[in-house]
């Protein structure tokens, strides 16, 4: 059977706090239909094995791989992507700070990191250097290093706790 003659499924979640609904069919995975079927093109596919963490985004709070979820799976959840970070041209200050430390180079894996990132700091807003690197252990960078993605995270820190 075609692709397009496959069934399609109606999908209706929140995504970055808007109501979204959209069309799918059973085996297109949550990366690809936000992608293609939603617009939204921050999460990246760099592996499609869940093993890079470009893709990442938060499902009802919790870190997934969109690589490895189903897109039907999204029904009734409330999502989060790298582009519901900001509050309108205000950066979200994981974002700032990955912008003032150089914490980024090609951007393929900047989005999942910001949202790994995200998911630690909501979880542990007061992490110690080894907590952050665990809580990002699952997504790789292959430009810039290590380093100043862990120093943007903890300047996040700081900056939320003082917020």
């Amino acid at each position: 059977m075609s692709q397009k003659a496959k069934s399609r499924t109606h999908v209706n979640c929140t995504i970055n706090g808007d109501e979204v609904d959209f069309l799918t069919t059973d085996s297109t995975s949550l990366l690809d239909a936000l992608r293609d079927e939603v617009g939204l093109t921050g999460a990246k596919e760099g592996c499609g094995t869940g093993d890079c963490g470009a893709c990442s985004i938060l499902v009802d709070g919790r870190l997934n791989c969109s690589c490895l979820m189903l897109a039907p799976e999204a029904e009734g959840t409330e999502i989060t992507t790298v582009e519901g970070l900001a509050e309108g041209d205000h950066l979200h200050p994981l974002q700032q700070t990955f912008l003032e430390g150089a914490a980024l180079q090609c951007g393929v894996c900047t989005p999942g990191f910001l949202i790994a990132a995200k998911a630690l700091l909501d979880e542990n807003p007061d992490p110690t250097e080894t907590e952050i690197r665990y809580g990002l252990a699952g997504n790789l960078c292959r430009c810039t290093g290590y380093d100043k993605i862990i120093r943007s995270v903890q300047e996040a820190a700081v900056q939320l706790k003082g917020a």
